[in-house]
């Protein structure tokens, strides 16, 4: 305890340690507890400490579910026990006030209802190694984040994402790093956090450059949240309000959450947290405001996605066979959820003629969700941005360049087992050191090392064989929704509502053991 550094924070002093010549703190609060009379309520400053706090180890982990058995063995998520759920940690290679370092502020993912900043895959010592000081944070969870109360503000958990940029905009200059340099990035739920952050007023001025991995900017249908708060209100017998819930004990609403969410995923649809338009931190739809230019149009963009990302969400329970047993009625379930015509699935079996149907599904939703809002946002930002694709099949059978895959590499942690549970034994390091480095040089002066996004649309392809940029590499695909758009009239630049899969599709899937929780 004698020996390790010690930082000042805006709340007391913090002492971390010293691990391979960097120096690591662990769990400092930036949020105090959100439970108690604070539970879904707008994040507070914690209270002042005296003396040195310890910062030795990870913070308590927010209340959340676990993962089924299919995706627990292939996803790591640990749990800390404890009320300071509401902190972060910093990696930095030099604390003080003289550095002035680039910083880098990681948002994980988890569906906004599972994930941590402990997660091993998450270790920031490559980037604190190569010159930047790296944050990581917490933020509440599932209903305790993102339910939807008539006697309750909005968003939570996203409110606590903001607290902590706040923080690192007070406190990150003790600890080596710039306030004027940061990049904030995300995976999946991180990235869609950070679309809602950069089309907020209130996040302005709080990060220079941000990445989005494998997740669009989007605000999730009202309905949609209390759909599922009425669910797990008619499971505990309370009524649906923000009072209620909260004498409810955490374990026990986290085990109320995964039973009325269980059969949702990104796929098939249906009742989920999300983040919501709010009229306060989130005024609008977020891709609606940043199509249109909004708060964030100077801020440099590091946009991308991987391959094959549906097979995450269906290769572990088998529901890619079951697709494929279904042919033509999963199409026809395929086309409700994204609300198009027959002209859609038909000129992706041309391009892609002999992909199973489950693939052919899995691209076309994944299109439609993820792909053409980001590559909608790339054309209409005025800030340089830079767009990825990762193509490097995993070594576990089935799972192809799956969602979350690129993970061990943007961080260069494939080395370690937890990132092996999904790429499988011998990744390969060359990649990681590739990926990494590209999103260093992105921190350090907005350009991660291949061409700006123009209209040749350059993708920089992280995949097997020599590093390489393609021109336009799913301009075929998404060009068809662009026909669809269209032909549909669909008014303004925002994409059409995703749809739900038909309940006579979800049966025919439940019946043959193809919808399982995650």
């Amino acid at each position: 305890m004698t020996e390790g550094p010690v930082v000042s924070t805006p709340h007391g002093a913090v002492r971390g340690r010293y691990e391979n010549g960097l120096a690591v703190f662990r769990g400092i609060p930036y949020g105090a507890p959100p439970f108690g009379p604070r539970r879904f309520r707008p994040p507070v400053p914690p209270d002042p400490w005296d003396g040195v706090r310890d910062a030795g180890a990870f913070g308590p982990t927010p209340p959340k579910p676990p993962y089924s058995e299919a995706f627990a063995q292939l996803l790591s998520d640990p749990v800390v026990p404890g009320d300071d759920i509401l902190n972060l940690n910093v990696w930095t290679p030099e604390p003080g006030p003289g550095a002035r370092l680039p910083v880098m502020v990681w948002i994980h993912g988890g569906a906004l209802t599972r994930g941590s900043s402990a997660v091993p895959v998450y270790d920031g010592r490559s980037f604190a190694r190569d010159g930047v000081v790296f944050v990581s944070l917490n933020y509440r969870l599932g209903v305790e984040g993102y339910g939807l109360f008539p006697d309750a503000p909005a968003n939570p958990g996203l409110r606590d994402q903001l607290a902590a940029l706040e923080w690192v905009r007070d406190a990150i200059a003790e600890f080596g790093g710039d306030p004027d340099r940061v990049t904030v990035f995300g995976e999946s739920a991180g990235a869609i956090s950070i679309g809602a952050l950069l089309a907020s007023p209130r996040a302005q001025g709080l990060f220079r450059r941000a990445a989005l991995q494998s997740g669009p900017p989007e605000a999730t249908e009202r309905d949609k949240v209390r759909r599922l708060v009425r669910r797990m209100a008619a499971r505990l017998k309370i009524p649906a309000t923000a009072e209620a819930f909260a004498t409810i004990d955490r374990a026990a609403l986290a085990e109320a959450q995964a039973e009325a969410g269980r059969r949702a995923s990104p796929v098939l649809g249906g009742p989920a947290f999300g983040i919501v338009v709010d009229g306060d931190l989130v005024p609008r739809d977020p891709l609606e405001a940043l199509l249109e230019g909004g708060p964030a149009r100077d801020v440099e963009l590091l946009l991308g996605w991987t391959s094959e990302e549906y097979r995450l969400w269906l290769a572990p329970t088998g529901l890619l066979e079951r697709i494929d047993r279904l042919g033509p009625v999963a199409l026809a379930g395929a086309m409700a959820r994204c609300r198009c015509g027959p002209e859609v699935p038909r000129g992706y079996r041309l391009a892609h003629p002999d992909a199973s149907t489950g693939d052919l599904v899995g691209q076309l939703v994944t299109d439609f969700l993820l792909r053409v809002p980001l590559h909608r946002l790339a054309d209409a930002h005025r800030a340089p941005s830079y767009v990825y694709e990762f193509a490097w099949p995993s070594n576990v059978p089935g799972l192809g360049a799956c969602h979350a895959l690129e993970l061990g590499f943007v961080f260069d942690t494939a080395d370690v087992p937890e990132s092996a549970k999904l790429a499988g034994p011998g990744a390969p390091q060359s990649l990681a050191g590739e990926m990494h480095s590209a999103w260093v040089r992105f921190a350090v002066d907005g350009d991660p090392g291949w061409a700006v996004w123009d209209e040749t649309h350059p993708v920089r392809v992280f995949g097997t064989g020599d590093p390489m940029v393609v021109h336009g590499p799913r301009d075929r695909e998404l060009g068809l929704w662009e026909a669809e758009f269209a032909a549909s009239e669909v008014a303004g630049p925002a994409l059409p509502r995703p749809g739900v899969v038909p309940l006579s599709v979800v049966r025919r899937l439940r019946r043959s053991g193809g919808v399982r929780r995650v």
